[in-house]
């Protein structure tokens, strides 16, 4: 515990360095994702300085999977027929030790839907990102009591939630919100970066999970602290566009262009990243 106390400093130069690995080495992202996110995913993997494969048929999955660096699933759009895909890929990824990150979109809106995240849970996610309202309803394994892809929940009142589904899951387990949380079940740390206006944007959840699928696949063995980063990486991004943005469209570009050309400065001055253990 006395070492997270030190942290602030230590926490935007790690994020400064994960982001710098994106950058090197382009890490192949396999995202498969919903319609709706495929576009702002796959610019902000772009953006980072990583490689997005946006493919999803269940026929190309056995050939392809294995030459990832990391496999991102998001089942904003489910169906029966695309779910096989999602767990065959989900499979082969953890095969062939690749770590996989899981975003389970509107989790407690249906049965369906929730016992398909269960299911995948099954299969051993690296991390889990979600809102309140998706953690508490994998959690309690329960649905209802929702708004579609939107929380009725803040972030931290998942914070138990949270906790208890990284504990059972072994997954790393993040909460975004006004505060992101990331726990694995026993230490939590808190990321405060990002502009209310991105919630008008549709996908930005959706596009922060892949990046923190590129940050994992740049830091394999360091899951956790490529989660915070990258959180805090996307909220900077967001903050610094804000400041020429007329709107959410002007955002939405200016979100892109701000992650492409964030340099260690703005990581260092802007991060705002701390133990709430």
């Amino acid at each position: 515990m006395e070492k997270q106390e030190t942290q602030p400093k230590e926490w935007s130069q790690k994020s400064w360095e994960i982001l710098s690995k994106v950058r090197q080495n382009s890490p192949l992202i396999q995202c498969i994702t919903n319609f709706v996110s495929m576009d702002l995913a796959a610019n902000t993997l772009l953006a980072a300085g990583s490689s997005p494969a946006m493919l999803h048929s269940i026929d190309e999955i056995p050939d392809f999977t294995p030459q990832i660096a990391a496999l991102y699933i998001n089942v904003g759009t489910l169906t029966a027929s695309s779910f096989p895909a999602m767990k065959s890929a989900a499979e082969i990824a953890v095969k062939n030790g690749k770590p996989w990150v899981f975003d389970p979109v509107a989790a407690g809106c249906s049965g369906f839907r929730l016992r398909a995240c269960l299911d995948l849970l099954l299969l051993k996610p690296t991390v889990v990102r979600g809102n309140g309202s998706e953690i508490i309803a994998l959690s309690r394994a329960s649905f209802g009591d929702t708004k579609g892809a939107d929380s009725v929940h803040e972030s931290m009142d998942a914070l138990e939630a949270a906790k208890s589904l990284a504990l059972r899951t072994g997954a790393v387990v993040a909460v975004t919100g006004a505060v992101d949380i990331v726990t694995d079940g026993q230490q939590v740390i808190g990321a405060r970066n990002g502009v209310q206006m991105l919630q008008k944007i549709t996908a930005t959840g959706c596009s922060v999970t892949a990046l923190i699928a590129a940050f994992v696949a740049a830091d394999p063995s360091h899951a956790f602290e490529a989660t915070v980063a990258a959180l805090s990486v996307f909220g900077i991004a967001g903050e610094l566009g804000m400041q020429d943005a007329k709107g959410p469209a002007s955002l939405r570009v200016n979100l892109i262009d701000s992650l492409y050309g964030i340099d260690q400065e703005s990581i260092i001055q802007h991060a705002k990243i701390s133990s709430l253990s």
